[in-house]
């Protein structure tokens, strides 16, 4: 008779024995890891996918790779391509872009399609190129453009068909010689317009070239002016015409600009201003008239109200009479001047009477000097 020792062993070597023989697992394909003892994992995987229900590989959403020109850097809707050394405007600007640095390149001409699709553009820089040519459709997709950097390239004439949404046009250091009428029709929102630089004679203005401008600010400096120009916008509130010829300021040049608070004409040949002229000037807060050939301080400045800063060092002034600058009455003057350059100029400073500045505000903000030559 069989002991029951005897018989658990003999179950013990049925078991081991059943196990020598089990094969090692295979895997064959992707969905082994998927089959159940009936199969039926493998059954369910099947049915979902022609269901539609079950993702596959295939169908994962693709991974968007952010668009940037090459060399260049994309940050925050800013794409800088500015010292690349390009010669033409690059491909697959990101639409979204709202600055565009192009700045220091080698940059010849802007072609129809350069800029297509930027339509969300806000600024675009293209200073210190060497664009000679502008194709008349090329800002046509700038809807939005509201900056233009055009500086210190070589355009021979004005770009047509700006945008009309422009707001600031910066376009100095170029070869423009003259000025259309019409060539900024269109641009009612402009405000800002720095031109200087350019060999631009008074005829080079034609009439009605700022016709429809509503313009703050506008510079026409180191040109070859030798008069004020004619029929500039009259909202001007500052008009820099420092570093060219001119030679005097007659009364009707200065009549149309009555908003003016800045007027530079400082780096003239200007001998005389007519009697007068400075009146049509009433809330002119700052005069620059300084490196001219004036002889004595131009006559009206004791009239006007809120002038406070006037430079006329560097010039032929001889003598600094008591009213030059202030009124005869306190109560004409609206704002003390803050400062009086007169240095650079044959006067003597001990010879001018104390009460000539009793208008200014402190002994400090005058600024004589000895006269050297």
């Amino acid at each position: 008779m069989v002991s029951y020792f005897s018989l658990l062993l003999l179950l013990s070597v049925f078991s081991l024995t059943s196990l020598s023989l089990a094969l090692p697992f295979e895997q064959r394909g992707f969905w082994d890891f998927g089959i159940d003892g009936d199969g039926g994992g493998l059954t369910v995987m099947m049915r979902d996918e022609e269901e539609g229900s079950a993702v596959l590989p295939t169908e994962l959403p693709p991974i968007e790779v952010p668009v940037c020109p090459f060399g260049c850097q994309c940050h925050l809707k800013v794409v800088q391509c500015s010292d690349l050394g390009l010669t033409s405007v690059p491909q697959n600007i990101p639409t979204d872009t709202k600055l565009l640095d192009l700045q220091n390149n080698r940059i010849t001409e802007l072609k129809e399609n350069d800029f297509k699709g930027l339509s969300n553009l806000y600024a675009l820089s293209l200073v210190n190129n060497q664009i000679s040519k502008v194709h008349p459709r090329a800002f046509t997709p700038l809807k939005h453009l509201q900056k233009l950097y055009f500086s210190k390239n070589q355009l021979t004439a004005m770009p047509k068909n700006l945008p009309p949404s422009l707001v600031e046009l910066r376009i100095h250091d170029n070869h423009i010689k003259k000025v259309p009428a019409g060539s900024f029709s269109n641009l009612g929102s402009m405000h800002c317009i720095e031109m200087g630089g350019n060999p631009i004679q008074n005829s080079g203005f034609e009439p009605g070239a700022f016709k429809g401008l509503k313009l703050n600010y506008l510079r026409i400096s180191e040109s070859k002016l030798t008069g004020v120009p004619k029929d500039l916008p009259d909202s001007l509130h500052e008009l820099h015409l420092d570093h060219n010829q001119i030679q005097a300021i007659e009364l009707e040049d200065l009549r149309r600009y009555k908003q003016l608070y800045r007027l530079g004409l400082g780096y003239n040949n200007i001998r005389n201003i007519e009697s007068g002229s400075l009146s049509y000037l009433p809330n002119l807060r700052e005069l620059h008239l300084e490196n001219n050939r004036l002889t004595r301080v131009p006559k009206g400045l004791a009239d006007m109200k809120y002038l406070q800063v006037v430079y006329l060092h560097s010039n032929n002034i001889t003598q600094v009479r008591v009213d030059d600058f202030c009124p005869q009455s306190y109560h004409m003057k609206k704002s003390f001047y803050n400062g009086i350059s007169l240095y650079g100029n044959p006067v003597q400073y001990w010879e001018v009477q104390p009460a000539t500045f009793r208008c200014v505000s402190d002994r400090l903000a005058i600024h004589f000097g000895n006269y050297k030559k």
